[in-house]
């Protein structure tokens, strides 16, 4: 049985998705800025996957800019806000644990002279909302906290987040990235000004997603060139993917609750089988405030690497962490951040799934992991020294 269960890194095209492309890469080939037949179908195209999208949001078309993905639009968003409001002030927030395209983000602009304050977390991966009262600063010009992490699952308390940089005058971008497709996001009630969200985390292509940028929010322009998105983000459009983004986009939409109970229901039965049946095992995150679709757990004594490789010899598909960092020799920033030994965090294992995901596959990966988990505790000469003085 082959069972893939990395839906955090990337998910498959849907059928449906890809039907919805395939006349944008054979047949409709114009150039959406032109002003003939050819490029006249390829911008109507573009303006249906915009109100998709925006309908996802509960907002405005002209409030949604497509970019090159998730990444792109955590960069324009920080980089974009930090150059249009520089003279007023030079102080970031973000959080300890964000996606690199956050952090990366931030340690650029330190070297350009901001400064960033960088959130902690407790053990399940939450902010303080003390600690963000208490870094607000004059010259505090925007917060970036992820609606949830990547890694562990954990969702962040957006809501009082967004109400904090409101009552303050402050700019708040969340990365959503992993959060689209799972939960409803309405603009009209979370008073969030910019938000990234890519179209391969919710069945539609790579390489597409967007950045909600709230009527009236100044950014400066990350790609320069033409004029294409009203002037704010140059290049040509990717017709096909963005097509693509709105119907995977528009299909979450209709399908969320039946998705949401879906992933649930199989997530608990995982979370459970796993951790009733391998001792010295530790889930990372909060076990309710997370993702319906994810679940992270460390095991004592055990090399990550080897669990993957060992994993994928029986047809299962995983992850130690995000997918950005997989070549990475360094323990988890987000399992550290959590009070996690790097011992431990390099026994993490993430599982994320999704609707194509049964019951009988989850019932396979808990019959397959266990004996994985043993036979490699077996070589471990810590597990051992455990062993003996346990007895």
């Amino acid at each position: 049985m082959n069972v893939y269960l990395d839906y955090s890194a990337t998910t498959p095209v849907k059928p449906e998705v890809l039907d919805a492309m395939m006349p944008y890469l054979k047949d409709f080939y114009g150039n959406p800025s032109s002003l003939h037949s050819y490029g006249r179908e390829n911008k109507k195209a573009m303006d249906t996957a915009r109100d998709q999208v925006a309908k996802t949001f509960n907002a405005k078309p002209e409030e949604i800019f497509f970019t090159g993905g998730g990444s792109e639009s955590d960069n324009w968003a920080i980089k974009g806000a930090a150059a249009a409001l520089k003279t007023k002030g030079r102080h970031i927030i973000t959080s300890s644990i964000e996606h690199h395209a956050v952090l990366h983000t931030c340690q650029h602009l330190e070297k350009e002279g901001f400064e960033v304050t960088y959130l902690p977390v407790d053990d399940q991966g939450i902010i303080s909302i003390e600690d963000l009262k208490d870094s607000l600063r004059p010259d505090t010009i925007l917060i970036s906290i992820m609606y949830a992490n990547n890694e562990i699952g954990t969702i962040q308390p957006v809501e009082e987040i967004a109400a904090i940089a409101k009552e303050n005058k402050i700019l708040f971008h969340t990365d959503a990235v992993q959060v689209y497709g799972h939960f409803q996001i309405d603009t009209q009630t979370l008073p969030v000004d910019m938000i990234s969200v890519s179209a391969h985390k919710l069945y539609g292509p790579k390489g597409v997603g967007a950045l909600y940028l709230r009527k009236g929010t100044k950014i400066h322009n990350l790609i320069h060139g033409g004029g294409q998105e009203r002037k704010k983000r140059a290049g040509t459009e990717n017709i096909a993917g963005i097509v693509g983004f709105g119907k995977a986009a528009e299909m979450a939409h209709e399908n969320l609750d039946a998705h949401v109970k879906h992933l649930t229901e199989l997530r608990d039965h995982l979370m459970q089988g796993i951790l009733e049946n391998i001792p010295n095992t530790r889930l990372n995150g909060h076990r309710e405030k997370r993702l319906p679709n994810n679940v992270n757990v460390s095991f004592e004594f055990i090399e990550g690497e080897s669990m993957l490789l060992s994993l994928d010899m029986v047809g299962i598909a995983a992850s130690s962490g995000s997918a950005c960092t997989s070549g990475s020799l360094d323990p988890s920033h987000v399992l550290l951040s959590l009070g996690l030994s790097h011992e431990m965090a390099h026994g993490s294992l993430r599982l994320t799934l999704g609707d194509q995901n049964t019951k009988e596959e989850i019932d396979y990966v808990l019959e397959q992991l266990p004996p994985i988990v043993q036979r490699l505790r077996d070589m471990s000469p810590l597990y051992e020294t455990m062993k003996e003085g346990a007895r």
